[in-house]
């Protein structure tokens, strides 16, 4: 009889349980596999299984095709007891298990039709990474939602121009296909200010009684010069389309006063111990490590930084490089080493295969084949005393200091313009002080 290797001998060498007195067996009733056993004589293989079609049945009681996918990747988790646990615990399989149970074809307009939630858009992306979805730009695709919640209490007037504001103006260029995968879907936050400017914008309009075919220039004056943030200026892309669309006259919205200087920059003498805190101090999580030192360092957008896979790392025998854009950049060897262990680690949580090969994130996040959020990001390295956007700010404000402006930008992800204005800002401050120290008698 074959028994599981439970204990070592006094000379070292590994015993079975009925020779040290523990007579357990460790064969499964049910498929006669050794090991990993579970409850009542089976092992965890089969209880999977047993959990997994019980959470998948459809009205006949049977897992339908279209829920074959996810059935498969679940029973072949690499481990089954953190997918048990998963179907025990987690809030998110009552609404699978709602689903599969009422017996509709799956799409992405019936889960449209659920209210927003957490567990609705883990399900959906659950269901994209195992194939029974097609991959869509799921944080455009709720753009519309938030918008039909944003009109609730506005007048139909004003619905009526945000609408294809939205749909046939600013989400029109991002309407082909899919992200590409290791590239940052578009600031879905940006479009959300555009459009609550416009509706700002409409309400002001109404309390003076305009309309959009009598909007001069002054009033467009008299809306900025009431601004109390630069928020005002994003006018210009509703004035933009309503040109287009002759609603209204051509019109112009003053540049945005740029800033002196930048703001809220993490002082050097602060920077620098937190820097060697991220590289040394072993207590941090390994991903917090890393993320902390090559935001101190490189100052790269948190959008690009989440969105890092093991292929922008390159390793020779004596160097390794990160590719944060174009441009490979040298990293200190104990940053490479830490960014080496993310790549090289087994995932946290159990990883479930998907049809199509997808990238494997060096920063995963909660949800199926998704990175960490930004905004998760964030507040992970805030937690550990990493304040991301100070220690950008430090970051960049280095870095402009010996990078011309063009490469500044492919690095950082940082648009060509600003990587101008950071120069500018770093070569006026030497020649500030080499003027100061020409002065000096």
């Amino acid at each position: 009889m074959i028994q599981p290797l439970i204990a070592r001998g006094d000379d070292g060498t590994e015993v079975c349980g009925p020779c040290v007195g523990f007579a357990a067996d460790y064969t499964c009733k049910q498929c006669g596999r050794a090991g990993n056993p579970h409850s009542r004589g089976r092992c965890a293989h089969c209880v999977l299984a047993e959990r997994v079609n019980a959470l998948l049945a459809g009205p006949d009681g049977t897992v339908t095709p279209q829920m074959e996918p996810l059935a498969a990747a679940l029973m072949d988790a690499p481990s089954p007891f953190p997918a048990i646990q998963w179907i025990k615990e987690s809030p998110n399989t009552k609404l699978l298990a709602r689903l599969a149970a009422e017996g509709h074809e799956l799409s992405h307009e019936l889960l449209d039709e659920l209210p927003p939630s957490r567990n609705q858009r883990y399900i959906r992306q659950l269901l994209v990474h195992t194939g029974i979805l097609k991959e869509r730009h799921e944080d455009l695709e709720r753009i519309p939602g938030w918008l039909e919640h944003e009109l609730a209490d506005k007048p139909a007037a004003h619905a009526n121009l945000a609408r294809p504001f939205l749909h046939w103006f600013l989400l029109d260029e991002h309407a082909n296909g899919p992200p590409t995968a290791t590239i940052p879907p578009p600031p879905t936050a940006t479009l959300r200010r555009r459009v609550s400017v416009a509706l700002d914008f409409l309400a002001w309009m109404d309390q003076r009684d305009l309309v959009l075919a009598d909007l001069a220039q002054e009033h467009i004056d008299d809306w900025i010069a009431g601004a109390t943030s630069q928020r005002r200026y994003l006018i210009r892309y509703f004035l933009k389309w309503t040109t287009s669309r002759r609603l209204t006259r051509e019109l112009t919205v003053p540049s945005i006063p740029r800033q002196e200087q930048p703001q809220d920059l993490l002082d050097e003498d602060d920077r620098w111990p937190l820097l060697q805190s991220c590289l040394t101090d072993d207590a941090l999580p390994t991903d917090v490590q890393a993320a902390g030192a090559i935001t101190l360092l490189f100052g790269p957008s948190t959008e690009r930084l989440c969105h890092l896979t093991p292929e922008h790392l390159k390793f020779d025998d004596k160097h390794a490089h990160l590719m944060l854009g174009r441009h490979p950049v040298l990293l200190p060897p104990r940053l490479a080493e830490l960014l080496r262990q993310l790549a090289e680690q087994p995932q946290l949580r159990p990883q479930l295969s998907r049809v199509q090969p997808g990238p494997r994130w060096l920063f995963p996040g909660m949800v199926p084949g998704r990175p960490i959020s930004t905004h998760a990001m964030t507040q992970k390295l805030g937690r550990h005393g990493i304040p991301v956007r100070t220690a950008r700010n430090a970051a960049l404000a280095a870095l402009a200091a010996d990078l011309p402006s063009p490469i500044l930008a492919d690095v950082t992800g940082m648009h060509r313009h600003t990587a101008l204005r950071w120069v500018a800002y770093a070569r006026r401050d030497w020649a500030e002080y080499l003027a100061a120290r020409a002065e000096d008698p």
